[in-house]
């Protein structure tokens, strides 16, 4: 293993856009809404990237009750359920599960994700998780560490001897103030930059 991944004990996987390419699926999706509720499509595009639909829909629908503004954040999952014809794995995401399998190394999928959405989508991606955590099974969001913090409790792994894996920087917020290293796609701010998955698999 590399020296600057030495110590690493697990992996924690973001999903959209980290694991499973979905990039075109939640642009239309979140389009398609902002349309519906009259606000800048480009705008909610650059805040809804990594966050949980609710947060999103909660910023975008100030005026909003809090019940007009769950309606709102499941009309856009509605929207993604099944849209998943040009759902693929990552680049680089074969590789890096042939990597972790060899070494034996505990993996999860943290996802702002619902569980029905996460799993259509690593479905429609071939990829079978071990342990996905969703948006269902935590009380906050990222950038809460909330989710990465479950994630590495369940696999009875201290948060510090894991590496988060993401491609948004309230990801890379989250895996930060869970306590764990962080390392980044897309050009992330996290503590080590990834071009693809396959640079992560070179590294273990």
């Amino acid at each position: 293993m590399s020296k600057k991944l030495s110590g690493i004990e697990a992996i924690l996987l973001d999903m959209d856009g980290t694991l499973v390419e979905s990039h075109a699926a939640v642009e239309r999706a979140w389009r398609v809404w902002a349309a519906e509720h009259d606000v800048d499509a480009d705008e909610v595009l650059a805040a809804a990237h990594g966050a949980p639909s609710l947060t999103t829909a909660r910023r975008f629908l100030p005026d909003a009750g809090e019940e007009a503004v769950a309606v709102a954040a499941a009309r856009q999952l509605d929207l993604q359920y099944d849209d998943l014809s040009d759902i693929t794995a990552c680049a680089g995401a074969g590789d890096l599960l042939a990597a972790l399998s060899r070494r034996a190394l505990p993996w999860a999928v943290v996802t702002s994700a619902d569980r029905r959405l996460a799993t259509a989508r690593l479905t429609a991606a071939g990829i079978t998780a071990p342990l996905v955590v969703t948006i269902e099974d935590v009380a906050a969001g990222k950038p809460a560490p909330d989710g990465y913090l479950l994630a590495a409790d369940r696999l009875g792994v201290p948060p510090s001897a894991c590496l988060v894996v993401e491609d948004a920087e309230v990801g890379v917020a989250a895996g930060r103030a869970a306590g764990a290293r962080t390392a980044g796609l897309r050009g992330a701010p996290a503590d080590i930059p990834l071009t693809t998955l396959t640079d992560l698999a070179a590294l273990l």
